[in-house]
């Protein structure tokens, strides 16, 4: 594989402590609801957070991925505009989850976290809110795995790509109905499957890091988290493919509207092609990667990854906002 060397971008200098303040605001608005069962409110406290921070951004911004349509989602839709608009301002496109894991949030259970990646204009793929079979794997598997194989080719290459035993495996999945073929094939194949109830765009930054214990992600999820996925493993050296996968006819015409082929299986660098990325996640609830956030009298602390594609940094910040003194300490890793 080919080494990459720093590249000078100053679209992601100026913007990756920029992003960092929008997931940070949206995990610390959406955390007041933790726990509560109410995951509309989770979502709403977030996606309105994120849209405010972002209004105040030096971008000219245009939402790619969202929270849906014009008709259903009132901010951060689809199309929508975004930040100060001014003619010095970064045209960017954008992919947001305020709220990745609304149900786990609203339950108070792990993993779940404010997500946003930017890119130069026309750098993400503009992915319609579908299901997408994916396959996620770290840095020493990328290019050797390939979603088309048979499951058990598949494991065979991550086990070589990181000198292990299929039996040394721990393949992430999330916990639905659909996947109980697919997770008897992995445990029969001599494989560990870890179950999660939602958000496999954090599981997926997770397989890419090394020390998590996991070590590739597999089933069908939703599309749009394929591209926020797409983004951090661009940063990370990892690789996801995916494939739409249309359930309806209505579906199958969204596909043919938005310009993506249910037949093809696309890599990480035609989901997210910019050559200039930077992509950002806030925990909202402690999980295994990032810390949920912590309150405090008198103030709260965010713990946050953030990273960018041409200048190959990878920062983890740990964030103590001091109510009503409009102080931030950054701690970081």
């Amino acid at each position: 594989m080919t080494q990459r060397t720093f590249v000078d971008s100053p679209m992601e200098r100026a913007l990756v402590l920029e992003i960092v303040r929008v997931t940070e605001q949206a995990a610390l608005r959406a955390s007041h609801f933790v726990g509560k069962g109410d995951k509309i409110a989770v979502d709403d406290a977030g996606t309105q957070a994120m849209r405010q921070i972002l209004s105040e951004t030096h971008i000219r911004g245009t939402v790619v991925i969202g929270e849906g349509e014009m008709d259903k989602a009132p901010m951060l839709y689809i199309g929508e505009q975004v930040g100060l608009q001014t003619s010095d301002s970064f045209e960017v496109d954008i992919a947001v989850d305020p709220v990745e894991g609304t149900t786990v949030a609203a339950r108070g259970l792990p993993n779940s976290v404010a997500v946003i990646a930017l890119s130069e204009k026309n750098g993400l793929l503009g992915a319609p809110d579908m299901y997408m079979e994916k396959l996620v794997v770290g840095p020493p598997a990328a290019g050797r795995v390939n979603l088309a194989w048979h499951l058990e080719a598949n494991l065979n290459a991550i086990a070589v790509s990181l000198e292990r035993h299929i039996s040394d495996l721990t393949i992430v999945v999330l916990d639905r109905p659909r996947h109980e073929n697919l997770i008897a094939r992995i445990r029969a194949a001599g494989a560990r499957v870890k179950l999660i109830g939602d958000g496999d765009v954090i599981a997926a930054l997770a397989v890419a890091m090394r020390g998590t214990g996991v070590h590739a992600l597999m089933g069908s999820g939703g599309a749009p988290e394929g591209v926020l996925t797409a983004a951090a493993m661009k940063c990370l050296g990892g690789e996801i493919q995916g494939q739409f996968l249309p359930s309806s006819p209505e579906e199958l015409e969204r596909c043919q509207r938005m310009g993506v082929n249910p037949d093809k299986i696309y890599n990480t660098h035609e989901l997210a092609p910019g050559q200039e990325m930077v992509f950002a996640a806030t925990g909202i609830t402690d999980g295994e990667l990032l810390q949920g956030v912590r309150r405090f009298a008198g103030g709260a602390r965010t713990h946050t990854i953030a990273m960018g594609y041409a200048t190959r940094v990878v920062r983890f910040m740990d964030t103590v906002h001091l109510e009503g003194a409009g102080a931030r300490v950054n701690i970081r890793v």
